[in-house]
C-alpha cells in the first residue's frame, strides 16, 4: 500500500476584536456583593469587555476575521472556506452565523458553515480544519472565527452561575492555510464526560435578555446551573485530571514528550487552578498569559492567548505550543502547534 503523503497546515494569520466598553472587577464585585478581593484575586478578573449595540456576533466575529486576513496578506477572495465556531447566543436562533459573517467579509469564493462544542469548540475546530484540509486539495485557505456575547445572559443575583461571572465579549479568528510550513497545527485530543450533559442550560425567564428579536416574540431566558453540588463534586474530582490527559495527549499524538511544551495557552478560570493546571504540565506563568484583563471569551480564548503569547514574547520560533479549553457539557479538548 503506497503512504499518502500529507500536506502541512499552518496558521498564516491571527485576528481578536475586543469591545472598547468594560466592566471592572470591582464593578462585578458590587453588583454581585462579592468581597471585591475575591472577584480581583481568587477568580482572577480585573475587567471584561462588554458589547456595545453594534457588536452583534457577526459583526465582532467579521472584525475579528478582517485583521486575520490582514496579517496573513490574503483577500477575502482568497478563502476557500468560512467555519464558525463561536457562541450560540447569535444575531437570531435557529439561524447560521458562518453565512452572514462570509457575506460580511466578502468571501465570496468560499463555503461556510458551523461547528459547535461550547467552551471547549477552538480545539475541537482546529483539529477538524486541518484534517479536513490535508485530505482535501481545494482548500487551500480557511478562516476560522468565533464571538461570543454571552455575558449578556448571566443573572449576578444567581449565586449558583458565580463561576459564570468571568464572561465577556469579543471575536478571534485565524487563518489555516494548506502548504504553509510554519506555525504548524499538529494534533489535538478531546475528552467527554456526559454525565455533566445537564447542569449548565438556558432556563426560561419572564423578564430579562430577550433570545428573539422583538418582531418575532417575546422568548426571554438566562444561563442557570441544575445539580450544583453534584457538577461542583464531578469537576472537583475529575477536571485537573483531563485537562492534564487532553495536553499530555496532543504533545505526544505530535511526537513529543511533555518536557518539550513551551507554551500553554488557556481559556481563563480562576487564578488557582490555572496555575494548578501549568503546575500540572510542567509550565510557569511566565509559559501562559492569564487573560484577568478579558475574562472568559468562550472559544475567542485560545485565539486571543496566542496573541498575547506572541506580542508578550513568551512564544518565539520552534517552540511547541497547546491551546486548549473546556465547556460545559462537559468536554475538554487541546491542540498541539509547533510554532515559527
Amino acid at each position: 500500500m503506497t503512504l499518502i503523503e500529507l500536506p502541512p497546515i499552518g496558521i498564516a494569520g491571527i485576528g481578536t476584536y475586543l469591545p472598547a466598553r468594560v466592566m471592572t472587577g470591582a464593578e462585578i464585585a458590587a453588583r454581585t456583593g462579592l468581597p471585591e478581593f475575591v472577584v480581583l484575586e481568587k477568580m482572577g478578573i480585573r475587567q471584561v469587555h462588554l458589547a456595545g449595540p453594534d457588536d452583534t456576533i457577526t459583526a465582532m466575529a467579521c472584525r475579528a476575521g478582517e485583521r486575520a486576513l490582514a496579517q496573513a496578506k490574503l483577500a477575502p477572495q482568497d478563502i476557500d472556506l468560512v467555519v464558525y465556531h463561536g457562541s450560540e447566543y447569535k444575531d437570531h436562533i435557529v439561524w447560521s452565523a458562518a453565512s452572514k459573517i462570509q457575506n460580511l467579509l466578502g468571501a465570496t469564493n468560499a463555503y461556510a458553515f458551523e461547528m459547535y462544542a461550547l467552551c471547549a469548540g477552538a480545539p475541537i475546530a482546529y483539529k477538524a480544519v486541518r484534517d479536513m484540509m490535508r485530505l482535501d486539495p481545494r482548500l487551500n485557505n480557511v478562516l476560522l472565527v468565533s464571538a461570543s456575547r454571552e455575558n449578556d445572559l448571566i443573572d449576578f443575583d444567581n449565586m449558583r452561575t458565580r463561576f459564570m461571572f468571568n464572561f465577556g465579549a469579543g471575536g478571534g479568528a485565524v487563518v489555516f492555510q494548506r502548504g504553509l510550513d510554519r506555525n504548524l497545527v499538529l494534533e489535538s485530543a478531546v475528552k467527554t464526560d456526559g454525565t455533566l450533559a445537564d447542569t449548565v442550560i438556558m432556563t426560561p425567564a419572564d423578564e430579562g435578555v430577550a433570545l428573539l428579536p422583538g418582531e418575532m416574540g417575546s422568548l426571554h431566558g438566562r444561563l442557570d446551573v441544575h445539580n450544583a453540588a453534584y457538577m461542583a463534586e464531578r469537576l472537583g474530582a475529575v477536571s485537573l485530571d483531563r485537562f492534564v490527559e487532553v495536553i499530555t495527549e496532543s504533545v505526544e499524538q505530535s511526537g513529543y514528550r511533555l518536557d518539550d511544551l513551551r507554551f500553554l495557552g488557556i481559556t481563563h478560570m480562576k487564578r488557582s487552578f490555572y496555575l494548578e493546571i501549568l503546575q500540572a504540565v510542567g509550565l510557569t506563568a511566565e509559559q501562559s498569559v492569564y487573560l484577568e484583563d478579558y475574562g472568559h471569551i468562550q472559544s475567542v480564548d485560545q485565539a486571543l492567548a496566542l496573541e498575547l503569547g506572541l506580542a508578550q514574547g513568551k512564544i518565539k520560533p520552534g517552540d511547541l505550543i497547546v491551546l486548549a479549553g473546556a465547556g460545559t457539557g462537559y468536554t475538554w479538548s487541546a491542540t498541539a502547534f509547533r510554532w515559527g
